[in-house]
């Protein structure tokens, strides 16, 4: 059995903790940022004489493109959070099994993501348009 390392040198558990306080407040803080983003960006409105989608494949694009969209963006708050943990890990493998588990999630994000236009081309066949 190993002696106990001197006080000195261990750092004591809630120092440990606030590296985690302080990557969920910046998470959180560029979370707002984003969905600030996204609500101004769809705050215009559309003059009420132009249609907004003249046929069925506008529709199915549009779709697809907001499939697109929120899977990489999933995928990438995955991402951002695997790494962070990865970061604050500090070694133990429990955390590092779990930043890595945030990785293969971002993976099938990414890869759900580009399959999205496939998806869709399949909706395209089935409904005719």
């Amino acid at each position: 059995m190993s002696p106990t390392p001197p006080e000195h040198i261990r750092v004591p558990r809630p120092a440990r903790r606030v590296g985690w306080r302080q990557a969920v407040l910046l998470l959180a803080v560029v979370g707002v940022f984003v969905l600030a983003g996204g609500v101004a960006a769809l705050a215009q409105v559309p003059d009420p004489g132009v249609p907004v989608a003249p046929n069925l494949n506008t529709v199915l694009n549009n779709i697809r493109n907001w499939i697109m969209g929120i899977l990489a963006l999933l995928a990438t708050v995955f991402l951002s959070i695997g790494g962070v943990r990865y970061l604050i890990a500090n070694g133990e493998p429990g955390e590092v099994g779990k930043a890595k588990d945030s990785f293969r999630n971002a993976g099938w994000g990414y890869g759900l993501s580009a399959l999205a236009p496939v998806v869709v081309e399949v909706l395209k066949q089935i409904v005719g348009g």
